[in-house]
């Protein structure tokens, strides 16, 4: 970054007096309405400058659909473990009533 080595940019920034730590993190899950984004592999560097902490996170990222509600329901509807609801989900592309019916058969 700005041609500079890694060592004279260590040195740059603590003059300016950001402070970065890596954080030894081996999954990063970030959970929103409807989807959780898995961070496989990170790299997780926590940059703390002008009193405020950030996070600089990278890695191999994988979007899940946040289903709880659904399964939970497929699960007392269909008397079914989680795992069986799950897939039936899965087979069904998401939808729940498809889901429910074809446990129900």
């Amino acid at each position: 970054m700005f041609g500079l080595n890694p060592k004279d940019m260590d040195k740059v920034m603590k003059q300016l007096g950001v402070k970065q730590e890596a954080i030894n993190a081996k999954e990063v899950i970030i959970k929103t309405d409807g989807k959780d984004l898995i961070i496989r592999n990170p790299s997780v560097t926590k940059i703390k400058a002008m009193g405020q902490e950030t996070l600089q996170i990278t890695g191999d990222i994988e979007e899940v659909a946040n289903d709880k509600e659904d399964i939970e329901t497929i699960m007392e509807q269909a008397d079914v473990d989680e795992q069986t609801a799950r897939k039936a989900l899965k087979k069904n592309d998401g939808d729940l009533a498809k889901a429910i019916l074809d446990l129900k058969k």
